[in-house]
């Protein structure tokens, strides 16, 4: 199939798909007799896998070393595993410090709202950050 109708199929543009040619997730095609590049149609289903691991959070270095892993003949199901639990171990270290910041600004909104701007000292910068 050429890549203009790989695109519609996968729901991508000619452009990505290139850019994921170049970049290792997809093999590069056989050519036509005229040049063009003519994807098979397991190439679809590929496709949409690297949509759905990108949705998932996972990066286009991560994607290609699953892919690789199939590409071998191996069930990459263990890295994936491993890789989504490294991600979410992220997002809850990164949750943990988003939790502090909240915290840490309710203070500070509760301060600013109780600030007069008149009693500040030209000396001072902004009394509400000061922690003194």
């Amino acid at each position: 199939m050429r890549i203009g109708k790989l695109a519609v199929a996968g729901g991508l543009t000619t452009k990505t798909i290139r850019f994921y040619e170049q970049a290792g997730l997809l093999p590069a095609p056989p050519r036509t007799s005229g040049g063009y590049r003519d994807y098979p149609q397991q190439t679809v289903a590929r496709l949409g896998f690297i949509r759905d691991a990108q949705a998932a959070g996972l990066t286009l270095a991560e994607i290609r070393s699953v892919l690789a892993l199939r590409d071998s003949g191996q069930a990459p199901c263990a890295r994936v595993g491993a890789l989504i639990d490294q991600h979410l171990a992220e997002i809850e270290r990164r949750m943990a410090e988003l939790r502090e910041a909240q915290t840490e600004l309710r203070k500070l909104a509760g301060r600013a709202a109780v600030t007069d701007p008149d009693s500040c000292s030209e000396g001072e910068i902004c009394t509400i950050l000061s922690r003194s």
